[in-house]
């Protein structure tokens, strides 16, 4: 595009996605613009309706200008109300007309420095202009020429491939047989794409060397700004390209067994994406040893219930042992035989080796970071992101408006605006609210939990009044399953509900950089969907042992979690928005919709799609289901097993909705998952101290151990249940707490049992706290202490062990870094003899003119060196 003569030029700030291009980044480039004070025409495009058939299928229905030739890389969508030159524009773009043209009463130029131009196409959708009340959408068609990608791959410091190509080192000796045999089992695994082949060459790489630069970005102008999608992904006759491979080796269920083609996802989505995707398959792969080892101890458990001792106990009905009632008046004796499946049932997770499988979980979670970083590394020496930073982020455009105001502020008081900026002065009400609100939305959480308590009592006492007796055998089973599905709704509810908050507290904080915003936003929901997802859980209670009480909890919120909003919602909820924006088109332009619809451009197609809106519910629903994995791992060993299973489908499922539901995200680089890790670190510290915990007061694994070797006369588990068990004689009930139904056991009771290290009624000191208690409780604290500081050293030694960058890694960027010296050096070396030899002819044509005059002088040795390099 050109410009008249006279004129004058702006330039618009615009984020450009990543081209199909493996090795090219995000562009941020300049969209030339006439100023907003001159409203007219700067180009106008070429006009192709001239004889062909079919003007879109030249420009693959909208992926390419109407020339054929220059790719759609960008494209901006904004709302309009149609104006009175509408209708000709309408008419053109009917026809065919491909009109490059500026917006200038849409934005607003922020600079003035000529650049060379972007070419963009504005384009009106026609079924928008036809109708004259209603509110049109407008895509503004952006492509960059090589030139501009040459220039920002400059500011942006990319690693650009040379033409010096080296052979990667290879395993050898035994390794590298075994390395050969799982690369034969594993082929029929592998995705069929070229990226995912093992690589034996890499090209040398080397940053451009110019500074990035930043422009500012007009605020509000667009509705949306989104890359395009390569084509369509199915149908009979779709050209072949990268986003149908990827929905046919990646996004498609039957695939599940094969490994993702990361490489591919990088190359189509970016680095960032890519690394969730790699994250998310190192971890399920690691869910894999968990899973079989989770199955081989509840296995055990199953296979030991019948030589359990304390169970065999409980279910003797010969020990005929009479149990307190469980509440006042209306609750009455029972027989604590009738718990006799409850207390079988926790003997498949309440057994010696669930210790060993904590133990396990802690090592098995410091092994999953190790492994994870050095793939990770793994990943940005192939990506060529090892020498990569990054930089910090212009401000974001609320904090800049926010400095304008208080700078304007200043300024009617006559004060010095020089390096304005946001104290904490001026956050300090933002903090304030945040505090306030974090806290009263724990407390809100507690005071839900105290709720599903008082329901699980009331509840309790009203089933007990029930006359059938099939109601009053099946109250805990009844109370336990309503009081958890009350928790898994309300966790839902305020999942979502806390969400949104947090994004609210992030947003009057007014964060500097989108880094900052991000991870700020980060820690508030993850703090509160901590708090509202664990909470429920830490307090149980059953009279068969509190162990499978936690586990049946764990069970339902973990499983319905997953199945209810990790999938559902993630299937539903984009499709219900997809539909609802289709009807709203289609009430806009009834008339012409069926017809518009077969005409469909790319970006027209994309635009229906949902916007990208991060990676954080990603992340986050993931680092949830870690905590429910690790952090209870002691009362519920097959977590892993359902956590491997969901994941299986997870990232099936995300796959499909980053291909088929999402508009195509902007590429963004980095190296590594930011903030996720710590916290998935701090999860992982957290599990050690809740798993000791869980060994030693809930379960009854410490009091076993003390009975075992302080009171049983001949070293076995007979007479544990006894021991445990305290007496009262119901003389001694207060007034008004009594059995309602003294008699409901058919014989009347005198001396009942309740389960705790207490005096018995005939003691000097009844009632009171004995001396078991304090022994018990002894060793519970020794336990957690021990076992804390052990499984905790076990992982720093684990940490320790492994290092962060695997071994032929650091090999291959020190080869890589000799070889870059070499390749520089030699080069200096043909410049240097270019030099000489241009040196010495001039010394040869001067000498037969040393005669006649003086010879001329040599050029000098920098611009020889500059018109070398000239092309």
């Amino acid at each position: 595009p050109g410009q008249a003569e006279g004129e004058t030029e702006a330039g618009l700030r615009v984020q450009l996605p990543r081209p199909l291009m493996p090795s090219l980044p995000p562009l941020p480039l300049l969209w030339p613009l006439r100023t907003p004070t001159e409203p007219k025409f700067l180009t106008r495009g070429l006009l192709l309706n001239s004889l062909s058939v079919d003007p879109d299928a030249e420009c693959k229905y909208g992926l390419y200008f109407r020339d054929g030739k220059r790719k759609v890389d960008y494209v901006l969508v904004y709302h309009h109300k149609r104006a009175s030159g509408g209708r000709t524009l309408a008419r053109r773009a009917q026809q065919g007309d491909a009109v490059a043209l500026s917006c200038p009463t849409l934005c607003s130029p922020v600079d003035c420095s000529p650049q060379a131009p972007l070419f963009v196409e504005f384009f009106r959708s026609p079924s928008s202009l036809k109708l004259t009340k209603i509110h049109g959408v407008g895509f503004v068609k952006i492509h960059a020429p090589r030139n501009v990608l040459c220039r920002e791959a400059e500011f942006l410091k990319l690693k650009m491939p040379t033409k010096k190509l080296y052979h990667i080192s290879e395993t050898r000796g035994l390794l590298k047989k075994i390395n050969s045999v799982l690369q034969k089992i594993t082929d029929p695994i592998q995705p069929k794409v070229a990226e995912h082949r093992p690589q034996t060459t890499k090209r040398l790489s080397y940053p451009f060397s110019r500074e990035k630069q930043h422009l500012l970005l007009a605020n509000g102008v667009y509705s949306a700004a989104y890359p395009l999608h390569d084509g369509d992904y199915e149908g009979d006759n779709v050209e072949f390209n990268d986003r149908k491979l990827l929905y046919e080796e990646w996004a498609c269920y039957g695939v599940f067994y094969k490994y993702q083609p990361i490489d591919l996802v990088r190359q189509y989505f970016g680095e960032k994406i890519g690394l969730y995707f790699a994250w998310l398959g190192v971890y399920t792969q690691m869910l894999i040893p968990a899973s079989v080892v989770g199955i081989i101890v509840f296995l055990y458990g199953w296979a030991t219930v019948d030589d359990n001792i304390p169970s065999m106990e409980m279910c003797d009905q010969r020990h005929n042992i009479t149990m307190c009632p469980l509440c006042d008046r209306t609750c009455s004796y029972w027989k604590m035989s009738s718990a006799c499946a409850t207390a079988r049932a926790s003997h498949l997770f309440d057994n010696p080796a669930t210790v060993f499988f904590s133990i396990f979980m802690a090592l098995w979670a410091a092994t999953f970071m190790e492994h994870w970083k050095r793939k990770q590394m793994r990943l940005n020496y192939r990506w060529d992101l090892t020498g990569f930073e990054e930089e910090e982020d212009h401000p974001r455009a609320e904090y800049e408006a926010r400095v304008l105001e208080k700078s304007l502020r200043k300024e009617s008081k006559n004060k010095e605006t020089d390096k304005v900026k946001l104290t904490w002065r001026d956050r300090f009400p933002a903090y304030f609210t945040n505090l306030v609100s974090i806290i009263f939305m724990i407390a809100v959480t507690f005071a839900i939990v105290l709720g599903v308590i008082i329901y699980r009592i009331s509840t309790a006492a009203a089933l007990a009044m029930n006359s059938s007796p099939s109601v009053r055998s099946n109250i805990r089973v009844t109370v336990t399953a309503t009081a958890v599905i009350i928790n898994l709704v309300v966790i839902i509810l305020l999942d979502e509900v806390y969400g949104c908050i947090a994004r609210w507290l992030t947003k009057i904080e007014v964060p500097k950089t989108e880094k900052s915003f991000e991870e700020r936003l980060i820690f508030k929901a993850f703090l509160l969907k901590f708090v509202n997802s664990y909470t429920p859980i830490f307090y149980v209670c059953a009279p068969g042992g509190c162990l499978m009480e936690l586990c049946i909890q764990l069970s339902i919120i973990m499983l319905g979690k997953q199945l209810i909003q990790n999938n559902l919602f993630e299937i539903g909820i984009p499709k219900m928005k997809k539909f609802i924006r289709y009807l709203r088109l289609k009430h806009q332009s009834p008339s012409d919709h069926d017809e518009h619809a077969k005409k469909k451009q790319r970006y027209e197609v994309d635009y229906t799609l949902e916007p990208f809106a991060g990676l954080t519910p990603e992340y986050m629903e993931m680092i949830i289901q870690f905590g429910f994995v690790t952090l209870f791992v002691a009362s519920f060993p097959l977590a892993p097993l359902f956590a491997l299973l969901n994941n299986i489908i997870e990232i099936r499922l995300d796959a499909k909705k980053f291909v088929t539901e999402l508009r195509r995200p902007v590429a963004v680089r980095a190296k590594d998952i930011g903030i996720w890790y710590n916290i998935l670190r701090g999860v992982g510290k957290l599990a050690v101290i809740i798993n000791a915990f869980v060994i030693s007061f809930t379960s009854d694994f410490i009091p076993r151990l003390v009975y075992l070797y302080m009171y049983s006369e001949n070293g076995t588990m007979h007479g544990f249940v006894n021991h445990t068990l305290s007496s009262f004689n119901v003389s001694d009930f207060q007034n008004g707490t009594a059995p309602n139904d003294p008699l409901g056991l058919g014989y009347e009771v005198q001396i009942c049992r309740y389960k705790d290290y207490r005096e018995p009624p005939w003691s000097e000191h009844k009632y009171d706290i004995s001396k078991d208690f304090w022994a018990v409780l002894a060793a519970r604290l020794a336990f957690v202490i021990v076992f804390q500081n052990l499984v905790m050293f076990m992982s720093d030694f684990v940490d320790w062990v492994i290092p962060d960058i695997p071994k032929d890694i650091s090999q291959q960027i020190h080869k890589e870094k000799v070889l870059m010296v070499e390749l520089f050096m030699r080069e200096e070396q043909g410049k240097q003899q270019l030099l000489d030899t241009w040196m010495e002819k001039d010394r040869k044509k001067a000498e037969p003119c040393n005669n006649h005059s003086p010879a001329p002088a040599a050029p000098p040795p920098s611009q020889l060196v500059s018109d070398s390099e000239t092309p």
